[in-house]
């Protein structure tokens, strides 16, 4: 793994924001986890994934219906991943850690694995945001160009045309693909995975068989093969479709910086907290069913910032955070809709495809 720091010296910004974020909830006297809204979410999410998934393969639903439910089902377990699973992954659901622990295996209920995603995300993506050559969530790829320091090829002129598609088969590909490489491997991107113990490795391959039983071999012998596979694809379609844009609309817009790891040890110039803010972007924050929806992910900032604080207290803290960083002269991206994020994000992706670096001159064309 390349060598990152940060330049954490002096951490003006992030000591005096913590302290103004820590003062809200003590003079508020609230809990920084999860709350009614919360428990709410999970009690109308969970029963309602479960509820279309049994409709699907046991009450005889006209094409057009049905085909929406399976839409329906992906969109619904996609937010399972933003509302339940990652605070809890992130220690923020509860207070008590062993249900943190159990709303963290509805991952891979949904066919990932808890394990390798707190590696992944908890400790590469949240300390090295952005960092080309480290951060996996921007990991170089033959399909998709994500910023400036990566290798241009001929496809990445075409990647605003067909970015979408990849996006809708990312959930796919990160359960039956993806994970098998992590664990078969052992590293994450350019980063070794932390040690496994016994029990992770048993519900490692648990989770992938009960994946199997209820995603493959249940539905095909209940509604046949062909029927089976136009749901499933319509699922993770919409499922993966919904994972990707989220995603991206937090980090790979035209507004965050990127930095780039290699062979030698960088230093960089801001410290850690300076550094989330520059390369996250919050979106759509005065929409209340996209932040129901999204797990307070379009609060974006808030969560690099915090990531022990649960999404339900986002709307609130974002206030403090954007002061500070007005104060402390901190840029603070925050696009108004979701609409304009995703605009961002094309025309990022675009201009990315649309130039790259002439490895014999250097020269950018």
């Amino acid at each position: 793994m390349p060598k990152v720091t940060f330049n954490n010296k002096n951490n003006v910004f992030f000591t005096d924001l913590k302290q103004a974020v820590d003062q809200y909830f003590s003079a508020n006297q609230i809990r920084k986890t999860g709350n009614r809204k919360l428990y709410i979410k999970t009690l109308v999410l969970i029963p309602l994934a479960i509820a279309l998934y049994v409709c699907l393969l046991t009450i005889a639903v006209p094409v057009i219906p049905a085909l929406l439910m399976c839409g329906l089902l992906g969109i619904t377990s996609a937010s399972i991943g933003f509302n339940v699973m990652h605070d809890a992954c992130h220690g923020s659901y509860s207070s008590k850690k062993w249900i943190n622990e159990i709303m963290g295996y509805s991952l891979n209920a949904l066919g990932g694995n808890a394990f390798i995603w707190k590696f992944k995300h908890n400790i590469i993506h949240h300390t090295y945001t952005n960092v080309d050559g480290v951060d996996d969530d921007i990991a170089k790829s033959p399909l998709i160009r994500q910023c400036t320091t990566q290798k241009w090829v001929p496809a990445h002129k075409y990647q605003h045309l067909y970015m979408f598609l990849v996006y809708a088969i990312s959930s796919f590909a990160w359960v039956a693909i993806m994970d098998f490489n992590k664990y078969l491997s052992q590293r994450v991107y350019t980063t070794p995975l932390q040690k496994m113990s016994v029990k992770d490795h048993v519900i490692f391959w648990i989770s992938k068989l009960y994946y199997a039983l209820v995603y493959f071999v249940i539905p095909i012998q209940l509604v046949g093969v062909g029927t089976w596979a136009i749901g499933f694809a319509t699922m993770h379609l919409f499922m993966g479709l919904t994972l990707a844009i989220v995603f991206q609309l937090a980090h790979v817009l035209e507004e965050t910086e990127f930095e780039q790891a290699g062979t030698e040890p960088v230093q960089i110039e801001n410290e850690w907290a300076i550094h989330q803010v520059r390369t996250t972007a919050n979106f759509a924050p005065n929409n209340v069913f996209i932040s129901w929806l999204v797990g307070g992910l379009n609060f974006q900032i808030e969560h690099h910032l915090f990531p022990r604080i649960s999404h339900v207290h986002y709307p609130a803290i974002s206030k403090i955070v954007e002061q500070k960083c007005k104060e402390h002269h901190v840029p603070y991206h925050s696009l108004p809709t979701m609409r304009a994020a995703i605009a961002s994000h094309y025309r990022m992706m675009k201009a990315l495809g649309t130039f790259h670096q002439n490895p014999s001159t250097g020269l950018v064309a």
